[in-house]
C-alpha cells in the first residue's frame, strides 16, 4: 500500500495574544495534560517569578522551580527535581535560555512541556533543539519541541527590544540557511525536504518585507507565528538544517571567541548577510540588509564593536563549528587572506570577489 501521508511532530496548542498567558489552566485542562494543575512550573528571573506570583493560585498542584542559568548542569537538576515525585507536565515561563533548560529536563524526563514565551529572541520557544552551556562550550542537543506554546502579547511588548528585534534576525537567517542546504543537496548529494524548505522560507518570507515594527501587535503576531514556523520546519527535518547554514557556523564561532557578549538572533542575521554577500545575491542581500537595518540589528561586524579582524578569525573558525555541515564557507573554502578581503569587501558594500559555481 502506498504512503499517502506522514504524522508530523507539532504543539497541540499555539495561542499568540494579549493576556493568553491568563488561560494557561484552561489550556492544561481542556488539553488533557493536568485537569488539577499538578505541574512543575521552570521559571527564569523578573518575568518568569512574576507570572507565577500572577498565575500560581490558578494551580493548585504546581510547584515553582528557578531556572538559573542555560547550563547542562542546570537542566540537570530540573530533570532531578521531576522525578522526585509525579508531575503531569513541566510548563517553562520565560526566554529561549529557561525554555531550553525546560525542554532538556521534559524529554529526558519523558513528560509534556508547555512554552510561554515572555520574549521573542530566536526560534527555540518551539524547536526541537536545546542549546546548553557545558565545561568544554555550549552544544545543541536533540529535544521533544514543546507540546503547547503561549505567547503572550502582553510580556513581549514589555520585553527589552533587543530580545524581540532578535527573532527577525534569526528569522531571517532561515534564507540563508536554506541557500546553504539546496548547495549541499547539488554539490554532495545530501537529501532535501521540501516540506521543512516550504515552512523555513515561508517565515523569513513573511517577516521580511513588513514595515510596521516590534511596537505593532500585528508585527508581533507574524513574527512569533515564523519563529514557530522555523520550529515546525526543523521538526519535519530532523535536523536544525532548514534554519541553521553558514549563518549560524558564523554565530557559534562568535559565541566561542566572545561568549554571553552578543544576542542570537543579532549575529545570526549578521551572518547571514555576509553568506550571502559570499554567493553573490546582491539584490537578495539589499532586501536583507534593509529589514535588519529597520528593525535596529546589526549588518556590519562595527555595529556589534568588532573589528574587521575579528569577524575575519570568526568566519575562518565557523565551518570547525559544524564539521558535518556543508555552506557556501565549506564550498569557496578561502583561506585567510582571501577571507579578509571578502570581509572587507562586504563592510564597503563591494560584490564579492568569491567564485561560487552556479547551481
Amino acid at each position: 500500500m502506498p504512503l499517502l501521508s506522514r504524522m508530523l511532530a507539532s504543539p497541540v496548542s499555539v495561542d499568540i495574544r494579549a493576556g493568553a498567558v491568563d488561560d494557561l489552566p484552561e489550556l492544561l485542562a481542556q488539553r488533557r495534560l493536568s485537569s488539577g494543575g499538578d505541574v512543575l512550573v521552570a521559571v527564569g528571573r523578573s518575568t518568569g517569578e512574576e507570572i507565577w506570583d500572577r498565575i500560581g493560585h490558578a494551580l493548585p498542584g504546581a510547584e515553582c522551580f528557578l531556572v538559573d542559568g542555560a547550563t547542562l548542569a542546570e537542566a540537570q537538576r530540573l530533570q532531578d527535581r521531576l522525578g522526585a515525585r509525579g508531575y503531569d507536565a513541566v510548563v517553562a515561563i520565560g526566554g529561549g535560555r529557561t525554555l531550553d533548560v525546560a525542554k532538556y529536563a521534559a524529554t529526558r524526563a519523558a513528560l509534556p512541556m508547555v512554552a510561554v514565551a515572555t520574549n521573542l529572541a530566536h526560534d527555540g520557544l518551539c524547536s526541537p533543539v536545546a542549546s546548553l552551556e557545558h565545561p568544554h562550550g555550549k552544544g545543541s542537543f536533540g529535544v521533544a519541541m514543546p507540546l503547547a506554546v503561549l505567547v503572550d502579547l502582553d510580556y513581549v511588548r514589555a520585553a527589552p527590544a533587543a530580545l524581540v528585534a532578535g527573532g527577525v534576525g534569526d528569522v531571517v537567517s532561515n534564507l540563508s540557511a536554506v541557500e546553504d542546504w539546496l548547495l549541499s543537496h547539488e554539490v554532495t548529494g545530501e537529501p532535501l525536504d521540501g516540506l521543512a524548505l516550504a515552512f523555513a522560507r515561508t517565515a523569513a518570507e513573511a517577516v521580511i518585507a513588513r514595515t510596521d515594527s516590534i511596537r505593532d501587535d500585528a508585527f508581533l503576531v507574524v513574527l512569533a507565528e515564523a519563529l514557530v514556523l522555523s520550529g515546525l520546519a526543523m521538526s519535519v527535518a530532523g535536523t536544525s538544517r532548514p534554519c541553521s547554514g553558514a549563518c549560524h557556523e558564523i554565530l557559534h564561532a562568535l559565541d566561542a571567541a566572545h561568549p554571553g557578549r552578543f544576542q542570537h538572533g543579532e549575529i545570526a542575521g549578521l551572518g547571514a548577510l555576509f553568506a550571502t554577500h559570499l554567493r553573490g545575491h546582491h539584490e537578495r542581500l539589499a532586501v536583507m540588509r534593509a529589514c535588519l537595518q529597520r528593525h535596529g540589528l546589526p549588518v556590519t561586524p562595527a555595529d556589534l564593536g568588532l573589528d574587521a579582524a575579528e569577524f575575519t578569525a570568526a568566519v575562518l573558525a565557523a565551518p570547525g563549528t559544524r564539521p558535518d555541515r556543508y555552506t557556501i564557507l565549506e564550498h569557496l573554502a578561502l583561506d585567510a587572506e582571501q577571507t579578509a578581503a571578502e570581509v572587507a569587501r562586504f563592510v564597503a558594500g563591494e560584490p564579492t570577489g568569491a567564485v561560487v559555481a552556479p547551481r
